[in-house]
């Protein structure tokens, strides 16, 4: 599977995607700037956490016009994968690329901490490798982790089986405590939670592994 990793301005996890697709894939994924007007010949692109533009207007609102959106946009809507983390989830509401925002906190607190999720949809390549209703856990950090949509946006993402995962407490105030949802071809995924930061036990966890699994073993 060949990846990139796109860097905005003030990412600060597009290190530890780098570091998680090599230990998982063997290979070291391209890093591509922000202004850069192409991508290289790729299956999957993440875009990593971070404070892009340091999180000014809104977060991912100035990520969302950079010029190598435009390129990641026409390699999901030819079927390429794309995985948002954190920053990165943000920036696929702003880009319109998966319906719903990411507001503050319900607290006003900024979060980071191991969560407890489950798997709530395997019918994708991101979840093959987990069981239905499995329980995971990965770390949040984040100040915007709200996730907000009407309700018939809600029910149709329930609906159309693309709530990916959910979050077992009340983390941040995230509507049915939704952690992660696909677009409607099934190739997009924005998730705030790190699967990247528990590929290895030294970190603290495994549990990210199986979601790097599954796209090895569907986009290879």
């Amino acid at each position: 599977m060949k990846s990139a990793v796109i860097v905005f301005p003030a990412s600060n996890c597009d290190r530890d995607a780098k570091v998680a697709l090599e230990q998982m894939t063997g290979k070291t994924p391209r890093m591509v700037w922000h202004q850069d007007s192409e991508l290289p010949d790729v299956d999957l692109v993440v875009l990593p956490g971070g404070f892009s533009y340091g999180d000014y207007l809104r977060c991912g609102a100035m990520a969302s016009q950079s010029k190598v959106m435009r390129e990641v946009k026409a390699h999901a809507d030819k079927g390429g994968a794309v995985l948002g983390i954190c920053n990165g989830f943000q920036v696929l509401t702003e880009s319109h690329m998966l319906p719903g925002a990411l507001m503050r906190n319900a607290g006003l607190k900024f979060v980071c901490k191991p969560v407890a999720l489950t798997v709530e949809e395997t019918q994708s390549a991101f979840t093959r490798k987990y069981d239905q209703g499995q329980s995971v856990t990965f770390p949040v950090a984040h100040g915007e982790g709200n996730y907000f949509a009407d309700d018939e946006t809600l029910n149709r993402l329930e609906g159309e089986g693309r709530v990916l995962f959910r979050y077992q407490s009340d983390v941040n105030g995230s509507a049915r405590n939704i952690a992660g949802i696909l677009s409607d071809k099934r190739n997009v995924l924005g998730m705030m939670p790190h699967p990247e930061r528990v590929v290895d036990d030294v970190l603290g966890g495994t549990d990210g592994r199986a979601l790097f699994q599954g796209l090895i073993e569907t986009l290879s």
